[in-house]
């Protein structure tokens, strides 16, 4: 393995040595397999290359002070993952076998993990496909389950430093009541012309709003959306938006901090009465908002203008690392050691 400069390791995949796969047949679901190969062999017409039948999760492993491996939530990964197998009518994954793939899938690559104090983690994808071949629009009857690893740095640039996102009307991240609550494919497909497009402009990345009425706020292309108002933790709540395990964790956190915790639906006009503003995910951990800028209605809401978190994102982001490292107790049950 070549020498990997952990601190200065980007989002993106670098070659591990081993996934681990397993598949649905005849309606059941075989044993765990290992895997080298970085390829898969489908059928022409399977699903999930015409129909989209494709979900996929994303979590994280990190390396204490202690030397010891710590995987977390993943319980919610996997309760996430078959929620979205029922919402596109996939073979539901077991939790028991999702977790024993993960345990399995991080061992094998436990060189990969980044050090303590780098930080870097080591990323989990899930996915899990539609095999079947297909013409006419139907599920599959075979399924393939796979989960590989990636060591990664910050999924954006500025890593925890405040950066700017703002709102287009012009796109929809998913339809009402179509796939925004699950995990698949599709819903980014969806994001990508947006999402360069703000790019280009230096955002690094879209505020959507509600794709029915444009009044209310959804969430970020890869990430939910939350902001602070005195002791208030208020984020969106909406049909279209991914339920995050890390918005829930910090929900969680934010509640026992003393903290009033408000998911309803947030107007965009209330964007002006934010002190802070955020976006959260497994990727993103927790990115500041420094400002967002409503390009249609030419108006800025400003939350950073010294390049600096605010104090409540900065509280709640360090409390969440220490827990995930295992610099603080875990109170909650979050995290799991990988023996």
């Amino acid at each position: 393995m070549e020498k990997i400069n952990w601190p200065e390791l980007s989002f993106g995949y670098l070659k591990t040595d081993y996934n681990v796969r397993c598949y649905y047949r005849e309606g059941e679901w075989g044993e765990l397999e290992i895997s080298s190969s970085e390829t898969i062999n489908i059928h022409m017409a399977a699903t999930c290359l015409h129909y989209g039948q494709e979900a996929f999760e994303g979590l994280k492993a990190f390396r204490g002070k202690d030397g010891k491996v710590r995987v977390f939530r993943m319980d919610e990964n996997a309760k996430r993952l078959q929620s979205s197998c029922r919402g596109i009518v996939m073979a539901e994954f077991p939790v028991a076998k999702f977790e024993e793939a993960v345990r399995q899938v991080i061992k094998l690559n436990e060189r990969f993990i980044p050090p303590y104090g780098s930080g870097a983690s080591l990323y989990i994808r899930p996915l899990l496909i539609g095999l079947g071949a297909q013409v006419g629009v139907k599920p599959a009857g075979e399924y393939m389950f796979l989960v590989f690893v990636t060591p990664v740095g910050p999924y954006f640039k500025t890593g925890f430093k405040p950066a700017p996102v703002c709102i287009m009307r012009g796109y929809d991240r998913a339809a009402p009541l179509g796939t925004g609550t699950y995990k698949v494919g599709g819903n980014y497909a969806a994001s990508l012309v947006a999402g360069g497009k703000a790019q280009e402009k230096g955002y690094v990345a879209v505020l959507y709003l509600d794709p029915k009425e444009k009044k209310y706020l959804d969430e970020c292309g890869p990430a939910n959306f939350f902001a602070i108002r005195g002791n208030h933790y208020i984020t969106p709540a909406s049909q279209s938006i991914l339920p995050s395990i890390t918005n829930k964790s910090l929900i969680q956190l934010a509640g026992d901090m003393g903290m009033t915790v408000e998911r309803r639906p947030i107007p965009v006009d209330e964007l002006s009465t934010f002190e802070e503003a955020a976006e959260c995910g497994t990727a993103a951990v927790i990115t500041p908002i420094s400002r967002i800028d409503d390009l249609d209605e030419n108006r800025s809401y400003i939350y950073s203008t010294d390049g600096k978190p605010g104090a409540t994102c900065e509280k709640l982001y360090t409390r969440l690392q220490a827990i995930q490292n295992g610099d603080e107790p875990d109170p909650y049950g979050w995290v799991a050691v990988i023996e």
